[in-house]
């Protein structure tokens, strides 16, 4: 397996998200928490990447095994078990191997921190590994867009936080407000999910999936648009809640206007295979644009603090 082929079998390109969140995460335990241990924050984000990328190569394993990528329907020149016939087995290897290597710098991590990481850890794998995996996929249901932002939203933010915090501060102060202070990434991440959902909607049904997409038809490219707004929405009520630093209402407000071309530009495109591609770089690009604004806002807020 050469270099290239692994980049694609992980979707270096989807590591955006899981980056994302965690350095939106960092950036609130710097404001909240003030100095933190930055060798736990290293070793984390190490282990992050490696159970995203994990995460991926199950999700390229199984979905070329039970045909939900093929050539038919399939016009992703990276999914290189589909186009380039790269034996599948390199991909379950991959994710066999990211999964062994993250659990073990997650055991260190468990050292360090405490018990209850090493209970969110076990469930964010499997829950990694049945969203494609088992006998019916996390993904292949209508609550596909749900779990992943969860648990690259939320999960990912509350885990982040734990582990720079110490135990008895995340408990006595912060177990409430972090899971909200998530709650824009996560809605985010799922639209990430919509649009690919919404593109992939004619193969997924040939496939036997019963995704959102699939059971609401052309009413789930509303959410398109829709998931994003609300995001913005929490993130200026958070604001003024005292929760999120005042300069996330300005935020709230630039965010929802630099993004409007890119959902124009999709809905003029129409959600198929054909437009997957165009589709997928553009709400990667509303979600890279919300990341920035979000990182400005933090970082204006630990500055004016």
């Amino acid at each position: 397996m050469t270099w290239n082929t692994f980049l694609r079998i992980v979707e270096i390109r989807t590591k955006i998200v899981s980056v994302s969140t965690f350095l939106l995460a960092l950036l609130s335990a710097l404001w909240l928490l003030g100095p933190i241990p930055w060798h736990l924050a290293g070793l984390l984000f190490i282990a992050v990447i490696a159970i995203d990328m994990g995460t991926t190569a199950f999700n390229t394993y199984f979905d070329f095994e039970r045909g939900v990528d093929a050539v038919e329907t399939n016009r992703e020149t990276d999914k290189v078990l589909v186009h380039q016939q790269v034996a599948p087995g390199y991909a379950l290897v991959t994710a066999l191997g990211l999964f062994a290597f993250a659990s073990v710098l997650g055991l260190f991590l468990v050292l360090w921190t405490g018990w209850p990481l090493l209970v969110l850890g076990v469930l964010s794998l499997a829950v990694a590994f049945l969203y494609s995996g088992g006998s019916k996929p996390i993904s292949s249901t209508p609550w596909g867009e749900f779990f992943a932002g969860f648990f690259l939203g939320t999960v990912l933010w509350v885990v982040v936080f734990y582990v720079l915090a110490a135990p008895e501060r995340w408990l006595n102060n912060y177990w409430w407000q972090v899971p909200l202070l998530s709650l824009p990434s996560f809605l985010f991440i799922a639209s990430i999910l919509t649009v690919n959902n919404c593109c992939d909607r004619q193969g997924d049904a040939l496939a036997g999936r019963r995704t959102l997409a699939i059971l609401w038809g052309t009413k789930a490219n509303t959410l398109v648009i829709l998931q994003p707004l609300l995001a913005y929405t929490a993130l200026g009520v958070l604001s003024i809640f005292g929760l999120l630093p005042w300069t996330f209402l300005l935020v709230a407000l630039l965010g929802p206007a630099i993004t409007i071309p890119f959902w124009r530009s999709m809905f003029q495109r129409g959600f198929s295979h054909a437009t997957k591609g165009p589709n997928m770089g553009a709400v990667s690009q509303t979600f890279l644009l919300y990341t920035l604004v979000s990182v400005s806002g933090w970082a204006a807020g630990i500055a004016l603090r």
